[in-house]
């Protein structure tokens, strides 16, 4: 696994700006899995690109810090320090409230990482819940999904750099691009990830609206479409990633202009 993730980052890498690790993938391997992973994200940063750990976690307090330890910082113990993944994003699951997503957003602080909070997902489920329409809604939000965005904006700020960007972004899947506009208007200075390109149906000409206030506004997230590409272009595997990149970088360069 970690032979097969060094070649896709050295062959794909040059068109991307980060990497997205699915955690499932590799803890369900035990701790061979997790070395794996290490290896993957020591890789990645040795090529340059940012680390998106994508393991969409969330509980109270006390398991969200650590949580976001193992993602970003490690553990201070009287032994020396015991390095997380030194992510420099992680998706997380809101659903529990403002107290889990603070607690995790002290950790990434302190680590000068960033979290990217489940808003209106990908899934075809994501219309069971994250659709709903609230009674009594405050702020402005009409659904869950809105009030999740109403959170985002709230804990993410000013980023402190001059981008302009807060430190809190969000999820919006590019297979609903019809909430794309209301997703930026609701969240002005968050980044979106854009994951659902590719082999969920997302298409890259429709995510415009993400990139409103800026071209650095928004990551296109593509995993099968790249990896699988030499089974639609029956040619070398590290070749065809290479290409199938390329193709959505330009694609994407194009609609943010």
């Amino acid at each position: 696994m970690l032979s097969h993730c060094r070649a896709l980052i050295d062959a794909a890498g040059p068109a991307c700006a980060a990497v997205k690790p699915q955690l499932a993938c590799f803890e369900r391997l035990g701790w061979a899995g997790v070395k794996a992973l290490a290896g993957t994200v020591e890789h990645a940063h040795e090529a340059g690109l940012l680390v998106i750990a994508d393991g969409k976690r969330g509980d109270i307090d006390v398991s969200a810090r650590a949580y976001a330890q193992s993602l970003f910082s490690g553990l201070e113990t009287p032994y020396g320090e015991v390095k997380g993944l030194c992510a420099e994003m992680a998706t997380v699951n809101p659903l529990m409230g403002r107290d889990t997503l603070l607690a995790m957003l002290k950790v990434a602080r302190e680590a000068g990482s960033a979290l990217l909070v489940l808003v209106r997902t990908s899934n075809p489920g994501a219309a069971d819940v994250e659709d709903l329409v609230l009674d009594g809604a405050s702020g402005g939000a009409r659904t869950v999904w809105e009030r999740l965005a109403g959170l985002v904006a709230e804990l993410g700020g000013q980023a402190v750099d001059g981008s302009g960007l807060g430190d809190v972004g969000a999820v919006v899947g590019a297979t609903a691009p019809s909430h794309l506009q209301r997703a930026r208007e609701l969240m002005p200075n968050a980044v979106f990830l854009l994951p659902g390109v590719g082999a969920q149906g997302g298409r890259v000409e429709a995510l415009a609206p993400a990139f409103a206030n800026g071209r650095h506004c928004g990551l296109i997230s593509a995993s099968r479409s790249i990896v699988g590409a030499h089974n639609e272009q029956h040619s070398e595997p590290a070749a065809a990633a290479r290409a199938e990149a390329e193709r959505l970088r330009e694609l994407a360069w194009g609609l943010s202009g």
